[in-house]
């Protein structure tokens, strides 16, 4: 089916949904383990069965724009190396030096041709090979060719980078994300200009997602904020693969809708309708007409705690002084809301759940992004490819 008379179906099961006071719907309620969330031995097999093996999406194309563009970042203790190379290929590696450890590329943002160990100088080129060893003369026999950096499999889509820390693990971002980032293709996500970001810490990381996946506690925790805009528990899911689009009709959805043709309902997307879009297993993007706020939960360093990158981009370049000023304060803006709001409120969960109040907990049938999140956990945690996929 095309893709925006798709968008435009979905828009009128939303509209309906708020005409008729409803909202999608599974068939059962879901219990979740309490210890889900607190369990040391779960979360390390997190980490090695989900984490270390399906594809992450650690940076935008905005980011690294150029050739020689790079970016390092601490990946839940796993240091990364991305960088554009002279033919404006995207590369990943571990930000491991082969002579003794250390880093070749100081946490951050840059432009270089090659990257050099700061402890004794050894130099690697921007396809990872080793050039050069500092006092090579000194040193001792060295095949220069098995020494080059650790690469990761990496793939740039949509605007997005997306890496497997597992170096030479499968990566097939067709069959992992089924689709749904063709609505990146579609808006032009590459091309966008990338602000800038802010970082936060919650609790557990599936604490934390579990927010990102349902409205309905927009009246009681964003009465001021959210549910102005959007009612609270009316929603729409899709899933696509193990990740998801989520739907959020907006009170005024009739209004908006009044008057433009049906077939172009799929166009009006943040103008009677909002949709955020997770990758699994740890991302969560809203896209508003002024900033679009992406969320990457990075668990660890411990059970209970994560930290949160939320990065801002928007389809126009920065004009002046002016407008980076407006862009900074609505950037503060959406963080202060997803932390005092959102956060806070995780925080006090993660010490519920660590007190023992009660053995599960449990997700509706009108929380249903939740289930097939907390289901493709569990379905990774099997570490079995013969089991069924959960359903959609």
């Amino acid at each position: 089916m095309d893709r925006l008379q798709h968008i435009g179906d979905v828009a009128e099961i939303m509209l309906d949904y708020v005409e008729n006071k409803k909202t999608f719907m599974t068939d059962r309620p879901l219990k979740v383990p309490s210890r889900s969330y607190t369990d040391k031995d779960q979360f390390d097999a997190e980490m090695e069965l989900i984490f270390k093996r399906v594809p992450l999406m650690l940076a935008f194309t905005a980011e690294i724009p150029d050739p020689g563009d790079y970016k390092t970042m601490d990946v839940m203790g796993v240091p990364v190396l991305i960088n554009r190379d002279k033919q404006g290929q995207v590369r990943a590696f571990l930000n491991v030096c082969s002579h003794r450890g250390a880093p070749v590329a100081t946490v951050g943002k840059g432009n270089c041709s090659r990257f050099t160990c700061k402890y004794h100088a050894w130099t690697y080129g921007a396809d990872g090979r080793l050039l050069g060893i500092s006092e090579a003369s000194t040193f001792g026999e060295v095949d220069k060719s098995r020494m080059g950096l650790r690469e990761l499999p990496c793939e740039e889509r949509a605007g997005m980078v997306f890496v497997c820390l597992t170096p030479n693990a499968p990566i097939d971002l067709d069959n992992y994300f089924r689709g749904l980032l063709e609505d990146f293709e579609a808006l032009d996500f590459a091309n966008w200009t990338y602000l800038g970001s802010r970082p936060i810490e919650g609790a557990n990381w599936k604490v934390t997602f579990d927010g990102y996946l349902e409205g309905y506690h927009f009246q009681s925790l964003h009465k001021d904020t959210i549910f102005p805009r959007t009612p609270s528990n009316v929603m729409h899911f899709e899933g696509f693969g193990p990740n998801f689009r989520i739907g959020f009709p907006q009170h005024t959805i009739a209004e908006q809708l009044k008057g433009v043709p049906r077939e172009k309902w799929g166009e009006r997307e943040n103008y009677g309708y909002d949709f955020v879009r997770g990758f699994f297993p740890n991302v969560a993007i809203f896209i508003a007409p002024e900033i679009t706020q992406v969320a990457q939960i990075f668990p660890g360093p411990t059970p209970d705690r994560n930290r949160t990158v939320l990065s801002y981009l928007r389809r126009e370049p920065m004009k002046d002084e002016e407008d980076r000023a407006k862009a900074e304060a609505a950037m503060n803006f959406f963080r202060d809301v997803t932390y005092e709001e959102d956060y806070l409120i995780g925080l006090e969960i993660q010490k519920g759940l660590e007190s023992g109040a009660h053995d599960e907990l449990i997700f509706g049938r009108n929380e249903r992004c939740n289930q097939f999140f907390h289901e493709w956990v569990n379905w990774y945690l099997e570490d079995d490819d013969s089991l069924p996929e959960p359903r959609m």
